[in-house]
């Protein structure tokens, strides 16, 4: 895809705009974990298990939720090499979080019990299965939801009353670029993406007042186990539209949610193209700052014609996946 250098010069002038808003009014002092409780969804590898190593290194006792209890008891041994006090505490349960609330709370409670009320949720538990809408299975479409959307749901509506209750608390809600537009191959999977995202600003709005933070992180590919998972089930169309922005690892990828949270910051993404789609993508979020808005609302109209062109970039690899599809047909017909 060839850009003008117009839209080249309009996307140079907004990255040095949004840096310069970062440099001079984002700057926010981060918010201290040292021996609070922090509960990591999906910590026993990729991004969450990033993200306990992170909350380890800074302090926090910290609990690791998934399903592989083998995994579980690594994750915690790694973080009991990293001990950063004497007194500091890891534990790990192996729960379904997607399966029944009230047994959901009932172990959440049991951890509050052993360690102290939550302070900060990490919800990074997720899968993803790819395919063209009407290909995935009913039952794959059920999984993808109970995981990624009723796992995240369970957790944060056990510990937002409670966290409101004490006027502090931090939440992060792990969706996906995949929340900011949909993408050929990615129909069900974006749909739960799409429902984590709105989750987090409704949730945003109603518990600021109360002291509670929301951090909606929306990472890119990042070179996971469950990114290795996710190509296995990925069209041709889907891999070249999503391929461009290359992987990003999940320590840096878990660094800069675990800042963004700890500053209080709604968004957090890695990377320029990550960047570019939040910005074109969540024109509605929660921006925070007037100067942030206000030079959001200049580049905008720039960017929208970048937006313009990464759909007629998107339309052309389907149209000439189809067009090779057809042509293989038709020499498999004509060797017949």
């Amino acid at each position: 895809m060839e850009l003008s250098w117009e839209i080249v010069l309009c996307v140079g002038i907004a990255v040095l705009v949004h840096i310069l808003v970062y440099l001079f009014v984002m700057a926010k002092k981060p918010k201290s974990i040292v021996g609070r409780h922090v509960v990591v969804t999906g910590g026993s590898k990729g991004i969450g298990l990033c993200l306990a190593v992170e909350c380890a290194m800074k302090g926090a006792n910290v609990t690791v939720i998934a399903r592989d209890e083998k995994m579980l008891s690594g994750a915690v041994a790694l973080m009991e090499v990293i001990r950063q006090r004497p007194d500091q505490k890891f534990q790990f349960r192996s729960l379904d979080i997607g399966g029944d609330y009230d047994q959901v709370a009932k172990v959440l409670g049991e951890i509050e019990d052993s360690f102290g009320p939550i302070y900060t949720l990490i919800n990074c538990a997720g899968m993803a299965i790819c395919g063209v809408f009407e290909e995935v299975s009913v039952q794959d479409v059920h999984k993808l939801m109970n995981v990624n959307f009723f796992g995240t749901y369970n957790c944060t509506r056990y510990v937002l009353p409670k966290m409101k209750k004490a006027g502090e608390g931090i939440i992060v809600i792990t969706a996906s670029q995949a929340a900011m537009f949909g993408i050929y191959g990615y129909g069900p999977y974006s749909a739960t993406k799409y429902a984590l995202r709105a989750m987090a600003e409704t949730i945003a709005m109603e518990s600021r007042e109360h002291g509670v933070s929301v951090t909606l992180a929306m990472p890119c590919d990042t070179n996971t186990p469950g990114f290795e998972e996710e190509e296995k089930s990925k069209p041709r169309e889907t891999k070249i539209i999503s391929g461009g922005g290359g992987l990003i690892e999940p320590e840096v990828m878990a660094k800069a949610i675990l800042k963004d949270a700890l500053k209080g910051n709604f968004t957090s993404t890695v990377g320029a193209e990550s960047w570019l789609i939040t910005t074109l993508g969540g024109a509605l979020l929660p921006w925070d700052g007037f100067f942030t808005n206000f030079l959001h609302a200049i580049v905008l109209g720039p960017l929208r014609l970048v937006s313009y062109a990464l759909h007629k970039y998107f339309n052309s690899v389907i149209r000439k996946c189809a067009r090779e599809d057809k042509a293989k047909v038709g020499s498999k017909v004509e060797t017949k």
